[in-house]
């Protein structure tokens, strides 16, 4: 049974920034990045709204040949991109059973994210 992976959705999203072209899109297609069991994490990020595919979408794969990470995923991505709040997210996941809905990860990452700028800053966020 396939399960949603949180950290392999980071770590494909922090992939995709990286191979964006100048229209947004990366090409996944070919790319040594991916595996099988990838397919099923593109499937759940495209239904949350995360990527975008597009008409290059083929029958013969779940994973489209180029896709773009949306605005929401954008933000997804900068709420969890710091390694120190991803790790501190996860252990609060952890510490609360261990499930959470993408909108719990993101708003937990969210807040961590604030706390860590206010006190670098001294601004409340």
């Amino acid at each position: 049974m396939a399960k949603r992976d949180l950290n392999r959705i980071r770590d494909i999203l922090l992939h995709l920034e990286g191979q964006e072209s100048d229209d947004g899109y990366v090409w996944t297609r070919g790319d040594e990045f991916y595996v099988a069991s990838d397919d099923y994490q593109f499937t759940l990020m495209t239904q949350a709204g995360i990527l975008s595919d597009d008409e290059y979408r083929t029958m013969a794969t779940i994973v489209p040949d180029r896709v773009m990470i949306t605005f929401q995923g954008h933000d997804y991505l900068d709420a969890i991109r710091d390694q120190g709040v991803w790790e501190k997210t996860k252990a609060a996941v952890a510490e609360t059973g261990g499930n959470a809905t993408l909108e719990i990860v993101k708003a937990l990452a969210l807040g961590l994210l604030k706390k860590k700028i206010s006190q670098h800053t001294g601004i409340d966020l």
